[in-house]
């Protein structure tokens, strides 16, 4: 498996195997304040869930807060990128300013919503230590085929998996403990089990709202919404999971073949209902 890894990525992540060899995190005492950063890739029911701590009455969501600046350091053109430019906070130190400051709205959660392919690979995440770090990860496969969907610049960086790898790295380094990490699946097939599992990690109880929610848009959405969102607009809850048709092309089976590795490693250390 390392040397599988050591070449899906250039040797970048020799030492995971570190991660396996923590434990996972007990259940957390009940806190009065928390921002939970949940890091995910694309197409992995990560608005689902940030809807799902929305409808809560004590949390404050942030949708992508890292987009617009992912925007323009790599120059990426994906479906409103001038929209997003132009409206979101773009300043790296102004953005993680905010994000490490008080939960606004005087709520007691704040549940923000991060992409792992956000974070530039040669940038500062010391950052991320003043929050609750949690982790979403789904079957690679299930990405791909949704991501081309919706766009052509797809390469292995595009999954989050790298990124994401890194991120757990850093968390387990400093706590000494693995963080919670959900595989998307497992929260489709089993909500409340999974939901509850997640809330006594965090050390915040665990409410019904969270298993549902009203279709369409809300006011956490990013100015991108309308190119991304629209399968959990008309949602109200979270479906049972179901097998997404279709082939990937010969070269996103090559980018395949690159994060399944980092996909199995992450699913090793995940948490279960």
């Amino acid at each position: 498996m390392e040397a599988q890894l050591e070449m899906a990525t250039g040797g970048q992540f020799a030492n995971i195997s570190r991660i396996s060899t923590r434990n996972l995190l007990g259940v957390s005492p009940l806190t009065d304040r928390v921002k939970i950063a949940m890091w995910s890739g694309p197409r992995n029911i990560s608005t689902a869930m940030m809807y799902s701590f929305d409808n809560r009455s004590d949390c404050h969501a942030s949708d992508e807060p890292l987009y617009a600046n992912f925007l323009i350091s790599t120059g990426i053109q994906h479906p409103g990128a001038e929209v997003v430019i132009r409206k979101q906070e773009s300043d790296l130190e102004r953005v993680i300013s905010q994000l490490t400051g008080p939960i606004p709205r005087g709520k007691k959660i704040w549940y923000q919503k991060h992409m792992c392919h956000h974070v530039m690979d040669d940038s500062d995440i010391s950052w991320v230590d003043g929050l609750t770090n949690c982790f979403l990860i789904r079957d690679p496969r299930e990405v791909l085929l949704s991501l081309s969907k919706i766009t052509d610049s797809i390469d292995l960086r595009s999954t989050g998996l790298p990124q994401q790898i890194r991120i757990v790295e850093h968390v387990t380094g400093r706590s000494g403990f693995n963080p919670p990490i959900l595989d998307s699946k497992e929260i489709l097939e089993n909500p409340r089990s999974m939901l509850g599992r997640l809330c006594d990690l965090v050390g915040i109880n665990f409410d019904e709202k969270m298993l549902s929610w009203d279709p369409g848009p809300r006011d956490c959405d990013g100015v991108w919404a309308k190119f991304w969102y629209g399968s959990v607009w008309n949602s109200s809850g979270f479906s049972a999971p179901s097998p997404r048709e279709g082939e990937l092309s010969p070269y996103l089976l090559e980018v395949l073949d690159e994060a399944m590795p980092l996909y199995q490693k992450l699913s090793e250390i995940r948490i279960r209902a």
